[in-house]
């Protein structure tokens, strides 16, 4: 059962069953402390809801506040009179304007409900008010520790700077993460007609301006609080760090950064002054728990959890499962681990969204050589939460027109246009990701690998790799490694290419050459994943002598003059066995911790001749083995690499050496940069969600200009559109969905209902061009009813 309806149906039926909390002490009169007190008073009269506040009542900072439909609905069930007086205040809109080379870019479809901050505590001040709610203005609470002695709970909603979570900081183990930029809160007295998004380029760097109404027009009656006779809008104003400080912002009062602003947006403000209202510049932060409660002491909204842009809407959204859970739970205990269970991974989404919009606008200075429609996508669909496909249904005319402008023909989705590299066009932009398989023998790939690779080949995609084919025996991960190092290698790898092309037409065939390094002579994957192999293992060699997993790897000997000579050369001759071989293409393994990543990293180059030291040291091997390698590769055939563009460890690589790393790359003739990231020591700490890895793509790609291959968890055809049509990268490599479904990319093409040249199916499988049907769900309908039925509406209810 949802939360709200829990509530909504505990508050219907009165007072029954076991009550819990019957005593509650809530720490800040904020949105969520106040909220949660109404709804735990609302639920059950007879308990005892206490609310202390420090400042005044209904003090806030800011402006205004954004809801959406689904919180909103959560709020109408809980508490129908909470909800009707917000609906009397709100602002709607569904429009975004976004301002690009002097033109306004509209999207609509996208339903917005404002009120001022102000508007919101004066109503919750009211109902607790009307429900018995004790509360304490202007009194800062007890300790949370003494609450708790005469208390059954203690809910914590003192904000992002929580004095409980600091406190007891040994027991929530807060983390707290910094970024790039810093932003004011401003309001515009007159009322925006849509939500804007502007830029401003000064001398000093971009800022950017966020605006929307709050407050409506007064149509003559007397102004509101807080706002004049035209309304009201909040305007944040937005700026990476060091724009900030060079453009003196730094140094300004509230008032005095109030003026530049409103000249730096003149137009979007129609030449209005800006006012504050105990407004500063804030640096961005993000604030995560590892626990949310300690005994009947429990955090709320940013004490929990913090990430800019939603912090009113997660503490609403949290007091409503709070208030939920102590109704379906026998103890205080079990509700509290409930509403951490149900909520956790709510805000963790919702914190991934934000730390991916976060990215984006510290990187915005990077967007702006886009033409105007597609930043204005890029923009809308920078959090992954609004896709291609979900933007096209808000407003079609708008993704039309941003398809049109990318030069796309009519009806053909994003990831079914070719692209070429060097001298090879690939039909479309699809790649199957290298997947290690562990089935070759003795380096030899065999029917396995044809079966295999001509699956995925026949399945769509405009460009097939290979799992890493080793260029030595004791370059191999696993005994069952494939290799390209002796003459029977090269013969099974042309007979794969030779069924691909001539199976699938079209279809180009990559090559993942590597060298296994420290991570090798280890079992096969089922069999123990980097587990050293119980016998037979051979020597490992690496850029120094480090083991990938202390204690339990092999300690590798670190490569001298020779060594280095003889695998460059063993590279040299497994890419002219590629070629031999039949390959369109040659990427070259530079990621992952195997032996050229070990070189490119920090944590695993401790070197002290010309191959360590800073960057340019560690890049040099690396970049000679590409140098050798592109000299006997075919002249028009294209060469990428793969990079891990983040150790996620400290001290390793970072998203800027990534830079560096793939502009020395490119520099040396790589046609594209295949950006995975990690797997490079053994106590990574990955981020780890959906398209976690893209922003690293997009990174390299629009502040270098090369084109790039993404990587990391891309699974739905609607990503893969969303991040080509955004121009975050050029291809997209699924590995695992490619492993569920090797005809992913043609069952794409039929759900979208595209037929073109991009994605042609062979011969043999045209009768499978569309999906068969599903049983009896997918029967027609009778019809039931005497009155004829709307289009789109559901049929056979009686009305």
């Amino acid at each position: 059962m949802p939360a709200s309806a829990a509530v909504s149906a505990a508050a219907a039926s009165g007072p029954s069953g076991r009550t819990v909390a019957v005593r509650v002490a809530v720490i800040g009169g904020g949105p969520g402390g106040l909220y949660v007190a109404a709804l735990l008073k609302r639920l059950r009269p007879e308990r005892e809801v206490s609310v202390w506040e420090r400042g005044e009542p209904r003090t806030t900072f800011g402006f205004g506040v954004v809801f959406s439909d689904e919180t909103l609905g959560g709020v109408e069930h809980a508490d129908p009179v909470v909800y009707r007086e917000l609906s009397a205040e709100f602002v709607r809109w569904d429009t975004i304007d976004v301002v690009r080379g002097g033109r306004v870019l509209t999207c609509g479809g996208h339903g917005f409900a404002a009120l001022g901050r102000h508007r919101l505590l004066e109503i919750l001040y009211r109902r607790c008010r009307s429900l018995g709610v004790r509360l304490h203005p202007r009194t800062p609470a007890p300790p949370a520790a003494e609450l708790a002695r005469d208390h059954d709970l203690v809910s914590a909603a003192d904000g992002v700077h929580s004095t409980t979570r600091a406190a007891h900081a040994d027991v929530f183990a807060p983390r707290i993460t910094a970024h790039r930029c810093r932003c004011i809160w401003l309001a515009a007295d007159f009322a925006l007609d849509a939500f804007r998004f502007e830029v401003a380029e000064t001398e000093h760097g971009v800022l950017q301006l966020h605006g929307y109404p709050y407050a409506r027009p007064c149509d003559g009656g007397a102004p509101g609080v807080g706002h004049g006779a035209e309304g009201a809008s909040t305007i944040i104003v937005e700026a990476r760090e060091e724009v900030w400080r060079a453009a003196g912002l730094d140094r300004c009062a509230e008032a005095d950064s109030a003026r530049p602003c409103a000249g730096l947006f003149a137009d979007a403000l129609g030449g209005r002054p800006l006012r504050g209202n105990a407004s500063r510049w804030m640096a961005f932060h993000t604030v995560t728990n590892k626990r949310w409660s300690h005994g009947p002491i429990v955090l709320l909204g940013d004490a929990a959890h913090f990430s800019i842009g939603s912090g009113t809407k997660l503490a609403v959204e949290d007091a409503l499962v709070l208030a939920a859970c102590l109704e379906e739970h026998p103890t205080v205990e079990r509700a509290l681990a409930a509403y951490e269970s149900e909520r956790r991974p709510v805000v963790a989404s919702t914190q991934r969204a934000a730390r991916a919009s976060l990215g984006w606008f510290e990187d915005l200075a990077h967007y702006l050589r886009q033409p105007p429609r597609q930043f204005a996508f890029n923009l809308l669909t920078r959090s992954r939460r609004v896709t291609h496909e979900n933007l096209r249904l808000r407003d079609a005319r708008f993704v039309a027109d941003v398809e049109r402008e990318a030069w796309l023909p009519p009806h053909t989705p994003p990831m079914f246009a070719p692209l070429t590299l060097r001298g090879l066009t690939l039909r479309n932009r699809i790649v199957v990701s290298p997947m290690d398989m562990y089935s070759a023998e003795a380096g030899t790939p065999g029917d396995f690998h044809v079966a295999h690779i001509g699956a995925r080949a026949l399945g769509g995609a405009g460009l097939v790799m290979t799992e890493m084919v080793c260029v030595s025996p004791t370059g191999r991960i696993t005994p069952g490694c494939p290799g390209l190092y002796a003459a029977k290698h090269e013969a099974a790898w042309r007979r794969i290419t030779g069924f691909a092309h001539a199976a699938s037409p079209g279809v180009a065939m990559a090559v993942q050459l590597g060298h296994s390094s420290r991570k090798g002579s280890t079992r096969l994957m089922w069999e123990g994943i980097d587990d050293p192999l119980p016998s037979g293992n051979w020597p490992l060699v690496a850029a120094s002598p480090l083991p990938y997993r202390p204690g339990v790897s092999q300690v590798p000997r670190e490569l001298d003059a020779a060594g280095l000579a003889e695998i460059r050369e063993q590279f040299v001759s497994a890419a002219r066995s590629a070629a031999r071989a039949g390959f369109d293409l040659l990427e070259l393994h530079c990621a992952h911790g195997y032996l050229l990543s070990g070189f490119l990293s920090p944590l695993t180059n401790r070197r002290t001749d010309g191959y360590g030291g800073d960057l340019a040291g560690r890049l040099r091997y690396p970049l000679e083995v590409f140098d050798a390698v592109r000299a006997v590769w075919p002249a028009n055939a294209p060469m990428t690499v793969r990079v891990s563009a983040t150790d996620w460890a400290a001290g390793g690589t970072t998203v800027d050496d990534a830079v560096a790393i793939a502009a020395a790359f490119a520099a040396h003739g790589a046609d594209a940069i295949d950006v995975s990231t990690g797997q490079v020591v053994a106590h990574e700490k990955p981020e780890v969600g959906r398209s976690y890895q893209t922003p690293f793509a997009d990174r390299i790609r629009n502040e270098l200009g090369v084109p790039v291959i993404a990587v990391g968890a891309i699974s739905s055809w609607d990503d893969v559109n969303s991040l080509l049509l955004a121009g975050r990268t050029d291809l997209c490599a699924l590995a695992r969905p490619h492993l569920y479904d090797p005809h992913w990319t043609l069952h794409a093409a039929a759900e979208q209902g595209y037929e073109g040249p991009c994605a042609p199916r062979p011969a043999p499988y045209r009768a499978g061009s569309r999906k068969p049907p599903a049983g009896r769900a997918d029967e027609p309908r009778p019809r039931l009813t005497l009155r004829a039925t709307a289009p789109g509406a559901p049929r056979g209810r009686t009305r």
